[in-house]
């Protein structure tokens, strides 16, 4: 079956999804034509040109190589930076798994790869009943996980890892991002999780005091996420 997408995960929240996610849309878009990223819930929305957007919306957008209308590729926007499921409360909105699901779907009519990037980290709750990570299993991509490589994010990524293959998902590889430029040992770190963790590591981001690139950054993709034949990529 020809690859479709992935979901992009985080150990936390604050540890990279959307600069990863964006630096995948790049390089994806060397192998597929039509590439689009999709924040299905975004929490936290600033004001610009008085219109209220999710900076992590933007840069997907601009990551992706079709335009695609806001509803679909951001189907829930809250005001309020918190976890989706008390944003959604404060600001009156439902959100539910089959909404967003059905967004997804229609993207996938309009594009070749859908990249998805989640909220927090995998069992994040989008309403009192529902997370994230039922949205990863109904969509049924591989996953993608972020690493922050901070004190901590050895048990972090192991638990994320587990949980997603005891929800029957396939972790088809990590990112390394190093957000704390003080934390000990990091290459000591990234060489445990390369033992331990069982998918390849995708590649790393090494801290910087600005947003990196995400252009710029070195992505191993798997060989099943690019075209195999010229066939396959003017379809």
């Amino acid at each position: 079956m020809a690859f479709e997408g992935c979901f992009v995960t985080g150990t936390d929240t604050g540890v990279g999804k959307t600069l990863v996610s964006a630096a995948l849309l790049h390089t994806l878009a060397r192998h597929h034509r039509r590439v689009v990223g999709m924040k299905p819930v975004a929490a936290g929305l600033v004001l610009k040109q008085g219109q209220w957007i999710s900076e992590d919306v933007c840069v997907l957008r601009e990551a992706s190589s079709v335009a695609v209308p806001p509803r679909l590729d951001n189907p829930v926007a809250l005001p309020d930076a918190m976890a989706p499921h008390l944003a959604a409360l404060r600001a009156g909105q439902s959100v539910t798994v089959a909404s967003l699901l059905a967004a997804h779907r229609a993207l996938r009519d309009l594009a070749d790869v859908v990249v998805v990037e989640g909220a927090g980290g995998w069992r994040v709750p989008v309403n009192d009943r529902e997370t994230l990570a039922d949205l990863a299993c109904a969509i049924g991509a591989p996953v993608v996980l972020v690493v922050g490589l901070r004190l901590g994010c050895l048990n972090h990524a192991l638990l994320t890892a587990e949980a997603i293959r005891a929800d029957g998902l396939h972790l088809a590889g990590w990112v390394a991002n190093a957000i704390d430029v003080d934390m000990p040992c990091r290459d000591e770190n990234i060489d445990t999780l390369r033992r331990w963790l069982p998918a390849p590591l995708l590649g790393t981001v090494p801290w910087c005091a600005t947003t990196p690139d995400a252009r710029k950054l070195a992505l191993n993709l798997p060989d099943a996420w690019q075209p195999r034949t010229l066939d396959e990529l003017v379809e």
